[in-house]
């Protein structure tokens, strides 16, 4: 393992941090290249004691896990370490490449007490190859594209970033022309190619194109390849280029499966893998109870939008919406309510602010979402506009 060169730390990095002391396995998720195997590093830098590094991805690496005897495996890390009696830190990269490790991360856990942070690219496979493994034994946590604030970091000659908000008011609350003005044309930017954090450090528009292709092609020759098991890759591409002109539309798998010629149920799956991977998320309709509803009457979105805008083109209003979509996701829970396809709401957090995502918010966009939160008990609401207003509740996206 190698000390690696300064590099700008992921919000959920101070997150983990909280978590260091505590006796389960650290499991880090999300799409590839969203900076996984970074963060474990830094991770590994900044910890103290005996401390080991493995990635998945070597076959001389997989080859330690391989013993049958697990107690040696433990004896092993002990004399490579020189440690006697402290608590030893293991760190995996790329599990999903090796099932049988969780087995053994078990049994380190419950036996001697290991530490270990584990990254995996998939959480299809995470939930389908080894679903009771860890149970109990783990945090698992997501590391999503970066986030406005992250990116604005990212971009910036600061070494420490702001307190990362977890109050969506705080954020709205600091609105004003000057800052939207200051921030108008990165906003921009980081809509067009997202936040991927190797796409934001590009020099220029045509690299940023050529990494995110190259992002893209990853998710074919790894993720669709080798974590799944559909023989025929044509359909699943042919899915994918079909939700791109559907974001922020309801799904109708009856249509979808005519239009492609498949069956309903293998649609389902495809939209379960394309989640598993982090490509897309599905917004549930909005429920005071709990939502049982299926992939159908969901509404499709990218998890990047750097991505949606490679694969295909959707329009402005589309594009905005996806990115705010994407942003309201650090508040928690997200859903969207629909009656009768006549009233609807773009988005509600935490089932307690409802918010509808405009280009340009008009007293009347904030008028009819009033009326409709008064009928849903909603007490909080805002429009969210791509554009500034003097409006005391309609609020810049960015600020989101």
């Amino acid at each position: 393992m190698y000390k690696i060169c300064y590099m700008k730390r992921r919000f959920l990095f101070f997150e983990l941090e909280k978590y260091l002391q505590v006796p389960e396995a650290i499991l880090v998720t999300g799409m590839r290249q969203v900076g996984k195997t970074t963060l474990l590093k830094q991770l590994f830098d900044s910890i103290e004691g005996p401390k080991l590094w493995f990635d998945l991805d070597n076959p001389l690496d997989q080859l330690v896990f391989e013993e049958q005897d697990y107690n040696a495996i433990f004896q092993r890390f002990r004399d490579q370490t020189g440690s006697p009696s402290d608590r030893i830190s293991i760190f995996i990269d790329e599990i999903q490449n090796y099932p049988p490790v969780t087995k053994v991360v078990k049994y380190l856990i419950d036996h001697y007490g290991v530490k270990f942070y584990l990254t995996g690219s998939s959480n299809f496979y995470l939930k389908n190859l080894f679903p009771e493994s860890l149970a109990g034994r783990k945090f698992l946590f997501v590391l999503p594209p970066l986030n406005f604030r992250e990116y604005q970091y990212f971009k910036s000659d600061s070494a420490t970033p702001e307190v990362d908000k977890s109050d969506i008011w705080q954020i709205l609350g600091g609105k004003d022309h000057v800052t939207y003005i200051k921030l108008e044309h990165t906003y921009a930017d980081y809509i067009e190619f997202g936040g991927f954090p190797r796409v934001v450090t590009a020099a220029n528009r045509e690299e940023k194109v050529m990494v995110l292709r190259n992002i893209f092609a990853s998710f074919f020759k790894k993720d669709l390849r080798i974590l799944s098991d559909f023989k025929d890759i044509t359909e699943l591409r042919n899915l994918i280029l079909l939700l791109v002109p559907r974001v922020g539309s309801m799904l109708d798998i009856t249509r979808i499966s005519s239009e492609m010629g498949v069956e309903r149920l293998k649609i389902y799956h495809y939209l379960e893998f394309l989640q598993g991977i982090f490509l897309i998320h599905l917004l549930p309709r909005f429920s005071k109870g709990v939502d049982r509803s299926v992939a159908g009457g969901k509404k499709v979105y990218f998890a990047d939008t750097g991505l949606l805008n490679l694969i295909g083109k959707v329009n402005e209003s589309q594009l905005f919406e996806n990115a705010i979509i994407n942003q309201l996701a650090n508040y928690g829970p997200v859903s969207f309510y629909n009656h009768r396809n006549v009233s609807e709401i773009d988005a509600i957090v935490n089932k307690e602010i409802a918010l509808e995502i405009k280009l340009r918010g008009t007293p009347s966009d904030l008028n009819k979402l009033k009326k409709q939160c008064e009928k849903l008990g909603i007490a909080n609401y805002a429009v969210i506009s791509k554009y500034f207003s003097e409006e005391k509740e309609i609020y810049p996206g960015l600020l989101v």
